[in-house]
């Protein structure tokens, strides 16, 4: 008698923890929404789920960067405008001293310049901006603060961390006198260890860094081919010059530093410091002669240049544009691939709650039993 109870307790232990572990199985299936636990309950909707989930997890990583790359390109936008606007209030501030009845006091003459030398160091700051602490116009080196402008105006410094250099390359842009006019000559020096760089160096550094390229899969393009992809990079000397990494890597070195050497000639920055510079000399005593030449040059050279950074705003707005787009594109694979999923691997809301319920009912009766079986004592089994 003793054995034969011993056996029905020990199967009903078996039954009841059967029973309770299919209620648990159940009861994660109605609150995970997946139809299997493990790959080995149905190898194959396993496996074709797990590329779907490998899809969707893809997605959501491009969804993520285009996110952060729109929000850069935005900043983006915002200093070309900035620089743009500033080009322009510059420019009829230069208008209004050039005029005859203007420029006879020197105090508006000093008012001006000093105002104009107020709007380049702004420019220089928007090309400092940063993003998320990074800095936005530092192409591919957002860590180090890219320029820097001198007190006068008259030197424009650009600092870089060319890939895989552990030291700062440093290039000049020092605005002297050449044939009657200011044009910028060209130094530089690398700090590890420090030597000095002469013109020609510091034009192919300079183009080197204007080629960097910043191509990133988001959606868009072949990823086999990189150059189908969207470059992100848009460095403060691309914008500055209207010259795009893409240009520059089309032209030949010789003809890219000739095209940086000109470009650069005519940046913003450049020709307000040049504006600068006309109103030092008039106000040491120059002739008036001499002030409203020089101008005038640069009022005959802004027109071209606020053409060049309007143009690479509207390039930047583009790229905001193409982002959108994908994002729409990539949000309804995001939702196509949730709903396969659920094909898939997804369990019927209804028949999952339905068979909880069920397990559920048999484990309360499978308690209930046990209940009476451990309520019995030895005087039962006397009777």
């Amino acid at each position: 008698m003793r054995v034969t109870n011993s056996s029905y307790y020990r199967n009903f232990t078996n039954s009841i923890n059967d029973v309770h572990g299919r209620l648990n199985k159940s009861m994660n299936k109605v609150s995970s929404g997946k139809a299997y636990e493990k790959a080995s309950d149905n190898p194959l909707a396993y496996y074709e789920g797990k590329k779907i989930d490998n899809q969707y997890q893809d997605t959501l990583s491009k969804l993520g960067l285009i996110t952060n790359v729109k929000n850069r390109l935005y900043q983006q936008e915002l200093g070309a405008r900035s620089i743009q606007n500033r080009l322009s209030e510059a420019k009829k501030k230069i208008e209004y001293v050039r005029s005859d009845s203007n420029n006879s006091d020197m105090q508006i003459v000093q008012t001006v310049r000093d105002d104009l030398l107020q709007k380049q160091q702004s420019m220089v700051n928007d090309l400092n901006a940063q993003y998320q602490n990074n800095y936005i116009f530092g192409g591919s080196d957002t860590t180090t603060p890219p320029f820097t402008l001198s007190a006068d105006g008259r030197e424009l410094t650009f600092d870089h961390t060319f890939a895989g250099d552990g030291y700062v390359t440093t290039m000049k842009m020092t605005l002297e006198e050449s044939g009657g006019t200011y044009q910028y000559s060209f130094s530089g020096f690398t700090d590890d260890p420090r030597r000095p760089m002469d013109a020609d160096e510091t034009l192919d550094n300079i183009v080197k860094a204007m080629r960097e390229t910043g191509y990133m899969d988001v959606g868009y393009g072949n990823i086999s081919e990189p150059d189908t992809l969207l470059d992100t990079n848009t460095g403060g000397l691309n914008l500055i010059t209207g010259l795009s990494a893409g240009a520059m890597n089309a032209m030949s070195d010789s003809q890219a530093k000739d095209e940086v050497i000109k470009s650069l000639n005519n940046s913003p920055v450049a020709l307000v410091g040049k504006a600068v510079i006309a109103s030092d000399n008039y106000i040491g005593g120059g002739s008036r002669e001499d002030f409203s030449s020089a101008l005038g040059t640069v009022m005959d050279t802004m027109t071209d240049t606020e053409h060049s950074v309007s143009t690479v705003y509207s390039d930047l707005g583009n790229k905001y544009s193409l982002l959108e787009s994908t994002e729409e594109k990539l949000t309804t694979i995001k939702l196509a691939l949730t709903e396969q999923y659920k094909e898939k691997l997804g369990a019927d809301p209804y028949e999952a709650i339905t068979e909880m319920f069920s397990y559920q009912q048999s484990y309360n009766a499978a308690l209930r039993v046990g209940s009476n079986m451990m309520s019995s004592s030895l005087f039962d089994f006397v009777k």
